[in-house]
């Protein structure tokens, strides 16, 4: 037995009365693109989604692929311009988007999970009529006009639909789906979505038990920095209009909020730069991060 298979079962031989909590419960796990580029780090997380899967539990995955998309550009030498902290997407390098995200990393997560034990399938927002998204608009307000000013972000989109049908027909297969955030809009555009986002919309529409957004921070901490465990969607949304809960953690906030709002049980930010943050979360009553509930 290898170090880290062992370490799974110390985990799970002290979660004894959780085993079960989550018997043939879908979860959705948004798996962020920094893990992925560390090949032990992908490895132990194939081998996490594996276990869920032959515990009984129905593992999605979506992920996203951020650093391998500028690699590519950097490589193809396809500019890309970011306004506001947005990245603009034009024709060309909206393909590029498609190439990485919905071709080498989406096989890439698959395999890793595939070569754990558990038979995983790759596909995009695009196949089966997964996503189906419209154009992203954002505002913003000139600081030299003070003129609120619309964003032309180019092909970056948002869900406008989720038909969950190809997703339920791998889960009831016992197939293990990993999802590419590229939706497809109705004149039949590809879009580039964020992949927080498009975990969201898939998990609502799933009506997951979970939704784990897996990042690279602790979880959601209060006005003292320190870790809260739980929280309810009340104090979420008040924690942003206190200011405590600021920068990247909104969107992130929000889409956990929209996710229990479409019908998920509870969302977690948590830390997936510890090993088994998965595991830990689901099968340990302390948890790994900061649970979102109703």
């Amino acid at each position: 037995m290898t170090d880290d298979a062992r370490n799974q079962m110390e985990i799970l031989a002290g979660s004894l009365p959780f085993l079960k909590r989550y018997d043939d419960q879908i979860v959705v796990v948004k798996y962020g693109g920094h893990a992925m580029g560390e090949e032990e780090a992908a490895a132990r997380f194939g081998r996490d989604i594996a276990l869920l899967e032959q515990m009984g539990v129905n593992p999605v995955v979506v992920h996203g692929g951020g650093p391998q998309i500028n690699a590519m550009l950097k490589r193809l030498n396809v500019q890309s311009t970011f306004v506001n902290g947005l990245r603009v997407t034009d024709a060309a390098v909206v393909d590029v988007v498609e190439m990485v995200l919905s071709g080498t990393v989406n096989k890439q997560v698959s395999d890793c999970i595939t070569r754990a034990g558990a038979i995983s399938v790759g596909i995009s927002g695009k196949d089966g009529g997964l996503i189906r998204a419209r154009k992203l608009t954002r505002s913003y307000r000139d600081p030299e006009s003070n003129i609120e000013k619309v964003l032309d972000l180019g092909f970056v989109g948002e869900p406008e639909q989720v038909d969950p049908q190809v997703l339920e027909l791998l889960i009831a297969a016992d197939i293990v789906p990993v999802v590419a955030p590229v939706g497809v809009g109705a004149d039949g555009q590809t879009y580039n979505i964020n992949a927080d986002t498009a975990a969201g919309a898939i998990a609502g529409a799933l009506s997951a038990s979970r939704l784990l957004m897996l990042t690279d921070v602790p979880g959601v901490l209060d006005a003292e920095k320190r870790l809260i465990p739980e929280m309810t969607v009340a104090r979420a949304k008040a924690g942003i209009a206190e200011g405590w809960i600021s920068g990247g953690m909104i969107p992130k906030i929000e889409t956990c909020i929209y996710a229990i709002e479409q019908g998920v049980k509870g969302a977690v930010i948590v830390d997936g730069r510890v090993p088994h943050a998965v595991l830990i979360e689901l099968f340990t009553d302390g948890g790994a991060g900061t649970l979102i509930v109703p």
